[in-house]
């Protein structure tokens, strides 16, 4: 067999490639090791980079120091809430800007698009108005509602249904199919992966969103993880190695939940024109 030449430009390519995904590893990397490290071994200077002793004694600390039971059972609904709904209504959506044509539609879409413009921190004190006076403080529905719509997910899902063919609906036109039986019993079976897609998204999405869960929950037994873990966060002293022990915890399901996924993300990025 002949053996492959690299050309200069590919070598380069490659370095840029493995130089990036040092930068993107380093952090998750060091963050592991710290959580096996005391805390004088966290903050020595020069840094300490492996641990003397791998003991377990950060994280099980951590784990008793925090509800993570309440943290998971809270994140998990609220990414679920989020998921169904998020879906479901992304994709009649996208399906109606795509290929149902009325007077307007192109006008209603581009002030769809005018909120990716704007910081999301401008909408935090009318959503926290509303949520408030709807009596929905310290409940998992405060953290569903302002999450099961998205624009990103309405645009990601218009860019696919404009990928089917026409002659598809056209046919179940001819069969007799309204438009509502067209899609969802022709178009909605072929968006399996841009449906996956937008699922992991707002998975993805919601288990790091930080501000919102703060804002809304003051009890800890109705937090999400990433809220929960910044009681961990000291005003003056902060103990790194449980605060990375609970961070790697945390991190664990959706690393998980990606290498599982992984192949059906890549597709419905390709497939939707998301590169």
């Amino acid at each position: 067999m002949k053996s492959k030449k690299l050309s200069p430009g590919k070598v380069l390519v490659y370095l840029l490639l493995i130089v990036g995904s040092v930068f993107m590893i380093g952090p998750f990397i060091w963050s592991v090791l710290t959580s096996f490290k005391t805390l004088t071994e966290s903050v020595q200077m020069p840094p300490q980079f492996l641990p003397s002793s791998w003991a377990l004694t950060n994280y099980i600390d951590v784990w008793n120091a925090l509800p993570f039971l309440a943290f998971f059972r809270n994140t998990f609904l609220m990414i679920l809430g989020r998921v169904v709904i998020s879906t479901i209504l992304c994709a009649l959506a996208g399906y109606s800007f795509a290929r149902i044509k009325f007077k307007g539609s192109g006008i209603l879409f581009t002030i769809l698009l005018i909120p990716m413009m704007v910081p999301g921190q401008i909408y935090l004190l009318p959503q926290f108005m509303i949520v408030a006076r709807l009596g929905w403080l310290n409940t998992v529905i405060a953290l569903i509602v302002p999450g099961m719509a998205s624009v990103v997910g309405t645009f990601f899902m218009r860019q696919f249904f404009k990928t089917v063919p026409a002659e598809i609906e056209e046919a179940a036109e001819l069969d007799g199919c309204s438009v509502p039986q067209t899609f969802f019993r022709v178009v909605l079976p072929l968006a399996k992966t841009p449906l996956t897609t937008l699922a992991i998204f707002t998975t993805l999405f919601a288990w790091g969103d930080l501000m919102w869960p703060l804002i809304v929950n003051t009890r800890q037994d109705q937090m999400t993880l990433s809220a929960g873990l910044a009681f961990l966060q000291g005003q003056f002293t902060t103990n790194f190695p449980q605060l990375m022990a609970g961070s790697v915890i945390a991190t664990i399901p959706i690393i998980i939940a990606f290498l599982f996924f992984q192949r059906a993300f890549i597709q419905g990025i390709a497939q939707t024109g998301g590169k």
